[in-house]
């Protein structure tokens, strides 16, 4: 094999209250063509790094196609790990499943919600180490608003505090299930119940004041909004036939953010 191309897609992860669990694959797919040549090898790239579980990079080339937006929240360094792994994996002669390429990644990525995704495509939840795809598709249609401001996960992470009150807790915890039923039940007025979370949502919020602005006005169509990932594009959830309305009229409210319509991938990372 002298050389190949393999993608990897977006993510967007937690879905709301479904924190460090829940995790869907978009439509924005990063590339990776690996070739031969005896050039320098930038050994700090994540995607190098994640080809060197399973093969060695030197004698090789690597050029990257990127589409991801990075630190916005959609999942640009899982992509890049998902990359590397499965090209690492097709040089080595491998086939392997989502679980192990999870399990020899997750380190370098350190998010295994949005690699879980980004590795087996539709809609995953994570714990761990395993992978469980509940869901091909999401019971409404994904507007991304995305700012042109980046968030570092490390310091949104550092943002959350160590303890939240009972009342709290209580309330994600019942959000996170109506999350899980409406993904696995497809219902969208589970969706819509479950779009708002206070374990996470309201301590990054701070970076993406749009979360608020469409939440206490949504647009007709609109089930709900998450934050994605650290943020801080937001995700809009929009009914199925109102989403091109929708994505109007977000335009017109942020005009200074792009706003576009992600479908789910219903597949993950692999060859092209």
């Amino acid at each position: 094999m002298t050389s190949f191309s393999v993608k990897a897609p977006a993510t967007s992860a937690n879905l709301g209250a479904g924190f460090d669990v829940a995790a869907v694959a978009l439509e924005l797919w990063n590339e990776l063509e690996v070739g031969e040549g005896n050039g320098a090898v930038d050994e700090s790239n994540i995607a190098v790094q994640a080809f060197a579980r399973f093969a060695s990079p030197h004698g090789r080339t690597f050029t990257f196609v990127e589409r991801i937006p990075r630190e916005r929240g959609l999942g640009s360094s899982a992509s890049a790990v998902a990359l590397g792994l499965v090209a690492g994996a097709l040089a080595a002669g491998l086939e392997l499943p989502a679980d192990e390429l999870l399990e020899v990644g997750v380190d370098l990525e350190g998010h295994p919600d949005n690699l879980a995704a980004a590795l087996a495509g539709g809609v995953c939840f994570t714990w761990e180490g395993r992978i469980a795809r509940i869901a091909d598709d999401v019971p409404a249609v994904a507007i991304a608003v995305i700012p042109e401001t980046r968030v570092r996960t490390a310091a949104a992470r550092d943002s959350l505090p160590q303890a939240v009150p009972l009342e709290d807790a209580a309330y994600s915890v019942t959000r996170a299930a109506l999350l899980g039923a409406a993904l696995a039940s497809g219902r969208s007025e589970l969706l819509a119940a479950s779009a708002h979370d206070r374990l996470h949502e309201p301590y990054r919020a701070e970076h993406a004041p749009h979360l608020a602005a469409i939440r206490d006005d949504l647009p007709p169509g609109v089930l709900g909004a998450t934050l994605s990932g650290s943020g801080p594009t937001v995700i809009v959830w929009a009914e199925r036939g109102r989403d091109g309305e929708v994505e109007r009229e977000l335009q017109r409210r942020f005009p200074q953010h792009d706003v576009r319509r992600l479908d789910v991938a219903t597949t993950g990372a692999g060859p092209l």
